[in-house]
């Protein structure tokens, strides 16, 4: 054991694979004074026993192309440390049983192909010669991915640990974290059992102890451990090293092979949760009891798949603990509240996989201050203080890990751990018929009818959510939309914090709306939002739902010596949306006689006994109200609006149409036409920046640097031409044949009778709105090529 030093700018804690990838990667980038602390010995908590399967492909181009690092370096890591990994490009098949697996892998290969991924639609035939030892008689068919492969967890760790040694990074085995020193808002230090080391930087890569260890500097880090399950078997006639990886979803299972043997596990579709809460501090190298009752439906579905197993000498059933989040994506970045605590952790059995990229994306965060690529599908501030909640996460993780195989569905929501977060007209809705998904954990109503079937094609709500469409641009609806995060920012300086953030002007006169964006340095999207002048230091700022701790996060950190506060006022308001042609009519209803509040104001009026303030803004487009209602008033509010409604053909509506139809009206959404990694000027959305508004708010010179360089990707708008087709988004875009996006964003058009499709349009040159109206679009759906027609403007324009 080396001695520890009493001062090191980055303290890793954990020396699993991602933490070692995390000090590797922080050594590459010139940070040298990198100390990285494991409680019991390198590889001992999951790292160890993990199955070591390497794939390329994830739902995102910025997350596969941090998957596609990790291959690349995987491929070369041994090369350069003389440390073996193992690494071995063999290539992986998924076979499907069912049409409607074939239908998801047919969409898998068209995403791939749009990221730039070698994918192959095969046939059983072909794939029984890849993988000879499969049954493939009930196959439909199979995806050939030949870059996939494996490496030898171990190895592959302690060869990445050579190298960030190699860089100056020091690793201490035999050293526990028991807390930490935490002052104004940041972290200035580790506290373990053998002294103190202060620091600038903590970096939690403990697995599954990131969680226990988190709490100790109140951050949340919602992961929980599950049993997870493989045999090894002794060797197999023709089971040869090259042998590719299999799985086989619809059976919920895996292999590769492992010294002339087969390692097969899976994922069932109800798993087991580990009993306790949290993990003993001792649990190195060390296994669970075997549980063949728990891995039966995975050893019954690999002996139909490979009969070989029928005769084959089972060593051992490996039974090991691995941790899985709330959403099944990993947890990555700086924790909200705690300046200078990262976290990377939660891989849901993919550690090994992402390890590599994962460990740079996190070395480049601390680095250059702020993430250098969209994360936001990992990124912790997608997460609030409640997912802390054990019960919680152990009821989730019985779902999370039984869905990495399972059959998935366009807008499928998770069931367990609900209702959680509910609005004062939830009883009401669900009264009315409301189908709900969730949203951190708000209850939304996403439709109103009977439970639609869930399909690739056309879903059984469709019918009942272009009624609702047909209400909102005909007559008038209200949404439910008391989920939105809604802040205020207080004090002397607050109209100078939110100058500095903001892109759009926020000086203006009191009572009106501000849309903008937050950019980063790169001009990226960092948020969209609405801002609301109270008065001269007081502000009102509303966000999207899944934006809110991410948001709060943005804006507390940059006030610094400012004389500003931030209050999280989301609970105190309700927000009912009065949407369509006759909302004016209903508000006059209702209480509002003298309704004089002009486009993008806000004013106070009376909603039946209640107050609220009106802002005058449609998301959907066309003419509406947002209606700010006191929460202990929202549903005496609703129900004013409910009685007086039925003359004018008042509906309630849900998430499922609102979402359409913003696309209808060319309304942009965060996290999907609107991530870090687009700018204004590729959105379209340069009306709501203000480069000359006197204050050089964050990412102004990234703005203006585009703007005189030109983009290589603009947004475009597009009309499915086969009514038929149904995009969920994800598809491929490709312009004259060649690949150039993806669909960001997807919903069926009741007023067209088609869908309509959102998308960025990549270019090797600088690309203008006009090049974007040119050319032949198809879709790539399933494999299927789709005529799309690029739109000069969005189809509805009230």
């Amino acid at each position: 054991m080396s001695p520890l030093p009493s001062n090191s700018r980055v303290v890793i804690v954990g020396g699993g694979i991602v933490g070692c990838s995390v000090a590797y990667h922080l050594t590459k980038l010139g940070w040298t004074d990198v100390l990285l602390l494991e409680k019991g010995r390198l590889t001992s908590g999951t790292t160890w026993h993990a199955a070591g399967l390497i794939g390329q492909l994830r739902g995102t181009r910025s997350m596969t192309r941090m998957s596609r690092y990790g291959i690349e370096l995987y491929s070369t890591l041994e090369a350069e440390t003389g440390a073996a990994t193992g690494w071995k490009e063999c290539g992986a098949v998924t076979v499907a049983r069912t049409p409607e697996r074939m239908t998801l892998l047919k969409r898998n290969v068209a995403t791939a192909r749009s990221f730039g991924v070698e994918a192959h639609l095969i046939s059983p035939a072909e794939a029984g010669k890849l993988w000879p030892l499969m049954r493939t008689d009930d196959l439909v068919g199979a995806v050939w991915l030949p870059g996939d492969g494996k490496a030898n967890p171990t190895d592959l760790t302690q060869s990445l640990a050579k190298g960030a040694r190699t860089g100056g990074a020091k690793l201490v085995e035999g050293v526990k974290v028991t807390g930490f020193d935490l002052r104004n808002g940041r972290v200035h230090g580790v506290r373990t059992d053998q002294g103190d080391v202060t620091c600038e930087v903590v970096v939690n890569c403990a697995g599954q102890w990131a969680r226990q260890l988190g709490k100790l500097a109140g951050v949340t880090v919602p992961l929980f451990s599950a049993e997870h399950f493989y045999i090894v078997t002794r060797k197999i006639e023709g089971v040869t090293p090259n042998l590719p990886v299999l799985r086989d979803p619809d059976g919920y299972i895996y292999y590769k092979e492992e010294v002339g043997g087969l390692v097969m596990g899976g994922f069932e579709p109800e798993a087991k949760p580990w009993a306790q809460a949290e993990v003993p501090d001792k649990f190195e190298f060390q296994l669970l009891p075997e549980d063949w009752d728990q891995f039966e439906i995975l050893m019954q579905n690999a002996l139909h798949r490979t009969p070989c197993l029928e005769k084959a000498e089972v060593r051992q059933l490996l039974n090991g603990l691995e941790s899985f989040t709330p959403d099944g994506h990993f947890i990555l970045g700086e924790a909200p509240g705690v300046a200078g605590f990262f976290v990377a952790a939660g891989f849901n059995s993919g550690g090994i996989a992402n390890a590599g990229g994962a460990g740079r994306l996190t070395a480049e965060w601390i680095v250059a201050g702020e993430p250098t690529a969209d994360l936001w599908e990992a990124d912790i501030r997608r997460f609030a203080p409640f997912y802390a909640n054990v019960r919680h996460l152990k009821e989730r993780t019985v779902e999370t890990l039984g869905l990495h195989y399972a059959m998935r569905w366009p807008k499928q929501e998770m069931q367990s751990a609900r209702p959680l977060r509910r609005s004062p007209l939830y009883d009401r809705l669900k009264a009315k018929g409301a189908q709900f998904g969730a949203k951190l954990g708000w209850e939304r109503p996403l439709y109103f009818g009977p439970e639609g079937k869930l399909s690739y094609s056309a879903p059984g709500w469709l019918d009942t959510m272009c009624a609702e469409q047909r209400a909102t641009r005909r007559d008038v609806v209200v949404f439910d939309q008391t989920s939105f995060a809604k802040y205020r920012l207080d004090g002397p300086d607050a109209l100078k914090v939110l100058q500095r953030l903001c892109a759009n002007q926020i000086d203006v006169p009191g009572g009106r709306m501000v849309y903008t964006a937050m950019l980063n340095r790169r001009g990226g999207f960092e948020s969209d939002l609405t801002v609301t002048r109270l008065d001269e230091t007081s502000f009102f700022i509303v966000t999207g739902t899944a934006q809110a701790s991410r948001d709060a996060d943005w804006i507390r950190r940059r006030i610094g010596d400012d004389r500003a506060v931030l209050t999280d006022v989301t609970s105190s308001w309700s927000v009912l949306s009065v949407m369509g042609p006759k909302a004016d009519a209903l508000l006059r209803a209702v209480g509002s006689a003298d309704l004089s509040i002009a486009p993008g104001m806000t004013g106070m009026i009376d909603v039946g006994y209640a107050v609220a303030l009106a802002a005058r803004s449609a998301y959907v487009g066309g003419p509406g109200y947002e209606l700010y209602v006191a929460t202990e008033f929202a549903a005496a509010a609703y129900d004013a609006l409910v009685e007086s409604g039925a003359a004018q053909g008042l509906r309630d509506a849900g998430y499922h149409a609102l979402d359409a139809l913003r696309i209808e009206a060319g309304r942009r959404g965060f996290g999907a036409e609107l991530t870090p990694d687009d700018t204004p000027l590729e959105a379209g959305l340069m009306y709501a920046v203000k480069p000359d508004k006197g204050v050089d708010f964050i990412g102004r010179d990234a703005v203006l640097r585009q703007r005189d360089v030109g983009c290589l990707k603009r947004l475009g708008l597009f009309k499915v031409d086969d009514p038929a087709a149904f995009p969920w988004g994800g598809e491929g875009l490709l312009k004259d044949g060649k690949p150039v996006g993806e669909v960001t964003s997807a919903g069926y058009s009741d007023l067209l009778g088609t869908s309509i499709v959102m998308s960025y349009v990549r270019a090797d040159r600088p690309i203008s709105r006009d090049d974007v109206l040119q050319g032949s679009y198809e879709l790539d759906i399933a494999g299927d090529r789709v005529e799309v027609t690029p739109l000069a403007k969005p189809p509805f324009q009230g």
